[in-house]
């Protein structure tokens, strides 16, 4: 199950559709660490795990992982639409989703092991910016 737990760690960056902020957003308006929470709806994985991701510019990556070995690749566009890839071995997920300016939510899948949804808050802690 290592594996299944580190693919899950693509939660970390996620979302759903959701309503969009009013002014157009900057890959930046997402800067800084989220906790996500992924939710197994159907399969053979734990039934929840929680994870820390950091995004700096647009760029995904995992802070927090019980498996040192799992690879994340993913990016938050403008809007907050997520998207992501998780490896680990052989098992490998996706993520989709769309974060807002403190949440957001979303799906994921490991391979045929199982499926589910996430959500995320961001950290109270926020990265400084240079303007």
């Amino acid at each position: 199950m290592t594996s299944t737990i580190t693919a899950l760690t693509l939660a970390a960056g996620l979302a759903l559709p959701i309503l969009l902020p009013a002014a157009p957003a900057q890959a930046g308006d997402f800067n800084g660490t989220w906790r996500v929470e992924l939710v197994t709806e159907s399969g053979i994985c734990d039934s929840r795990y929680n994870y820390a991701v950091f995004i700096a510019e647009g760029h995904m990556r995992l802070a927090s992982a019980t498996d040192s070995s799992a690879r994340m690749s993913g990016r938050v566009g403008p809007d907050g639409t997520v998207g992501l890839t998780v490896s680990n071995g052989s098992a490998s997920g996706t993520a989709s989703g769309r974060l807002q300016a403190q949440t957001g939510s979303g799906t994921w899948k490991v391979s045929a092991l199982c499926s589910g949804r996430w959500t995320a808050r961001r950290s109270n802690t926020r990265t400084a910016q240079a303007e």
